[in-house]
């Protein structure tokens, strides 16, 4: 039997043939090539000198789940929105500044955010900081939200709560002393407070540099009271200063001259 995808080849060559040859040779010819293909598809089916053609059925392909370089590095979100963290812990792994840190986290050298504080996490943005930046903060009160108001109360150390400050009642110091006696009963008196002499009537309070004296205008009252006169002060009056300069030289000098010649041996 001839395969059914070589009779049409056949079949339109046997017609060239039958045409071109003259009509004695045709029956010929034709008796041989269907002889000749009779032995061949003999031989094929006994499988004497077949020669079979592999066809791939499917496209090859390469390997998809191949051993790769190394394993993933495992990025993103570590800790999820209000999820309780301790210090240390990491909060988001990234490749470069998607995130930036806020309230009590701080970022590492592979950009890596973790948390400086005990609290829960909170994703935010701060218009007020930069608008474009996303940061991601932990407070310690899960109700709380980010970012806080400007110039709000912040807790950042210690997990201390804020709470309200009692006022201390503040004791008014009486100079009345009481003094008691059995006829006339209890007198308040009057006490005197201790005056250093030479200092009566002043009111020193410490000024910079750890002084107590009055303020400059109270010393400049005081010597008008007591008509101290002195010399009015010349700006940049540098031949004054220059003359008083030479003469304290002058001085100096004179009395490390009489220091040598009394310590000297002759």
């Amino acid at each position: 039997m001839l395969l059914p995808r070589l009779q049409p080849p056949l079949r339109a060559a046997l017609t060239s043939i039958a045409r071109s040859a003259p009509s004695g040779s045709q029956t010929t010819c034709l008796n041989d090539a269907f002889a000749q293909l009779a032995i061949k598809s003999s031989r094929r089916m006994n499988g004497a000198g077949v020669t079979f053609v592999r066809h791939a059925s499917h496209k090859a392909q390469g390997a998809v789940n191949k051993a790769k370089d190394g394993p993933g590095k495992r990025l993103g979100a570590k800790k999820s929105g209000e999820q309780y963290v301790i210090p240390g812990n990491i909060i988001f792994r990234q490749r470069g500044t998607h995130w930036f840190p806020g309230d009590n986290c701080a970022m590492g050298r592979d950009h890596t955010i973790y948390a400086t504080e005990s609290g829960y996490v909170k994703y935010y943005k701060d218009p007020e900081k930069n608008p474009k930046r996303q940061y991601i903060g932990v407070v310690f009160e899960r109700d709380q939200v980010l970012p806080l108001p400007r110039n709000a109360m912040r807790r950042r150390k210690l997990n201390m709560v804020a709470q309200k400050r009692e006022q201390p009642k503040v004791l008014v110091q009486t100079d009345l002393v009481m003094e008691g006696d059995a006829s006339t009963g209890v007198v308040l008196k009057q006490k005197k407070n201790k005056e250093r002499k030479g200092e009566e009537g002043r009111n020193l309070r410490l000024r910079p540099g750890y002084m107590y004296r009055e303020s400059n205008w109270e010393i400049g009252r005081a010597a008008e009271r007591a008509q101290v006169t002195v010399r009015e002060f010349k700006p940049r009056d540098r031949w004054t200063a220059w003359r008083k300069a030479t003469i304290r030289k002058a001085k100096n000098a004179e009395k490390r001259g009489l220091g040598r010649k009394i310590g000297s041996k002759k």
